[in-house]
């Protein structure tokens, strides 16, 4: 953690909103990208990315610097905040329908440039986009958390570790099993669209 960090966190558990607000815009995008590739709904995404500030705003007290990086911190904080609205929307993740509003949903291959602007580029990127929302949804939760946190979030398998609160040897196979599954539901999918 720099300098920089240390100093905003501190003046943030003195109550400067400023500070706090320091924190919201530095970290808002990342725990978005985790929300939303959880859940795969913006309006949700939006919901749990306010809900995991306000309980990183409740609990800032708690983050010792000495135990780590406070992006690391931060990630646990929102992964345990996933895992009970998971355990909560059970039933209501049985059915997941593509509807209008992926029109308005920012897509998790956002950073995947199309070859090209035209039309038809957008739409096969924007193909690519539903079908790995549903192959990640179709993963066991513990394979899906570790997939997401490594190859969509980027962290570390340190990172990831302390944020599972597993051996590193259980993160590696998570995210190996992970790829398999995943890699296996996405070429099921393409199957699937290729036959309609």
């Amino acid at each position: 953690m720099t300098d920089v960090d240390a100093e905003i966190i501190e003046q943030a558990r003195r109550g400067d909103p400023l500070a706090w607000e320091k924190i919201v815009t530095r970290h808002t995008r990342r725990v978005y990208n985790l929300c939303f590739r959880f859940v795969g709904r913006v309006d949700q995404a939006e919901d749990l990315t306010q809900d995991i500030f306000v309980k990183v705003f409740r609990n800032i007290e708690s983050f010792k610097a000495e135990s780590g990086q406070f992006v690391t911190w931060l990630m646990s904080v929102g992964r345990n905040l996933l895992i009970d609205y998971y355990r909560q929307s059970k039933d209501d993740r049985m059915t997941v329908s593509v509807t209008s509003e992926e029109d308005d949903e920012r897509s998790i291959l956002d950073s995947v440039p199309a070859s090209e602007p035209s039309a038809l580029a957008e739409m096969e990127r924007e193909e690519r986009s539903v079908l790995l929302r549903r192959a990640l949804d179709r993963l066991a939760p513990q394979l899906r958390e570790a997939v997401i946190l490594r190859d969509l979030e980027e962290l570390s398998y340190e990172d990831i570790e302390r944020i599972l609160k597993v051996p590193e040897g259980t993160v590696k196979s998570r995210i190996n099993r992970g790829r398999l599954e995943l890699a296996r539901s996405l070429q099921k999918l393409r199957l699937r669209t290729r036959e309609i």
